[in-house]
């Protein structure tokens, strides 16, 4: 953990003018894939937020005869809890520093922020990188524990992991869901460009609306750019995303401190902005998700069913 960055004279040195050039040439922050593709909720009014989720499904019986006994059934629910986890950081810069500067600083630094919460929300989600106890299993994980996992090379080629009988998309449609979008890594693109139905068309197209979107084989496609998704465990998770909810405890807030200490995890004072002439931007979001899972009569076994599947890269 980092407790003693700072934005210093060096790193804002394109930012203080220059004779040569006053131009900030700056990509577009990426932001997180998975709030892109999941379904949100209301907005949450306090930490933990319960979710009914059913569990149990009636049944219904044959008679036998006139006179014969009609059998009982029954419905249940189970509860599964949304828990609203901080996402926070805190930026410091000298006051020298910005009053030299030729552009608002916080201006360019605030996308940027919106773009490392975006890569810790998507880590976490899909991978469980440094997720927090309260949050489910992370995508990856729960849809190994389910044995949703394809290894690229295990069908007679990509097109059979994918969409074959005994690929990824099956063992989603098996459990009774219907795959509605996939993120990918980068380098599945390459893998995917020269795929063709049974009538010779492509499956992995642009999207008609959108030229920066793809498509596989008529949903949509995300190619997360933030470095969030790990390559080294899955090429593609696809999947019933309208099955993966999150909901906001608090939107990014943004405050600039001045009169506060920065400690680290040990209590030591890293900078003290009212003696060093420094603020601080202060951000900080709150957010949970889950994946309620809810029993359907394709597949009753909890531990079998997931709306998610995974191709991942093989030996």
């Amino acid at each position: 953990m980092a407790y003693n960055k700072v934005i210093d004279r060096s790193d804002a040195a394109a930012l203080i003018p220059e004779e040569v050039s006053r131009e900030i040439v700056q990509g577009v922050a990426e932001t997180s894939a998975c709030l892109r593709l999941f379904r949100r909720l209301p907005d949450m009014s306090r930490k933990q937020q319960r979710m009914p989720v059913l569990s149990a499904l009636p049944s219904a019986y044959f008679v036998n005869g006139d006179t014969g006994l009609k059998q009982t059934t029954e419905q249940a629910w189970d509860n599964k809890y949304l828990t609203a986890e901080e996402i926070a950081c805190i930026v410091p810069i000298p006051e020298a520093v910005l009053a030299d500067a030729d552009y608002d600083i916080w201006s360019e630094v605030r996308p940027r922020i919106v773009e490392a919460f975006g890569i810790v929300i998507d880590a976490a989600i899909l991978f469980g990188t440094n997720k927090p106890a309260s949050w489910p299993n992370s995508i990856y994980d729960a849809a190994s524990a389910a044995g949703h996992l394809v290894a690229l090379g295990t069908g007679t080629d990509i097109y059979d992991d994918i969409l074959g009988e005994n690929g990824v998309i099956s063992l989603i449609e098996a459990d009774g869901f219907r795959v509605t979008g996939h993120i990918a890594a980068a380098t599945m693109k390459a893998k995917l460009r020269g795929l063709r139905d049974a009538n010779g068309q492509p499956i992995f197209v642009r999207s008609m609306g959108e030229a920066t979107r793809y498509e596989l084989d008529g949903e949509p496609m995300e190619f997360p750019a933030n470095g969030a998704f790990d390559a080294s465990k899955a090429l593609m998770i696809s999947g019933d995303f309208s099955q993966a909810v999150y909901a906001i405890r608090q939107e990014i807030t943004y405050k600039v401190l001045t009169e506060a200490v920065i400690q680290d995890n040990t209590g030591h004072i890293v900078y003290n902005l009212a003696q060093q002439d420094m603020v601080a931007l202060r951000a900080v979001m709150r957010l949970a998700w889950q994946v309620p899972n809810p029993i359907n009569r394709m597949q009753p076994t909890a531990a079998s069913r997931y709306p998610f599947a995974v191709l991942t890269p093989g030996a």
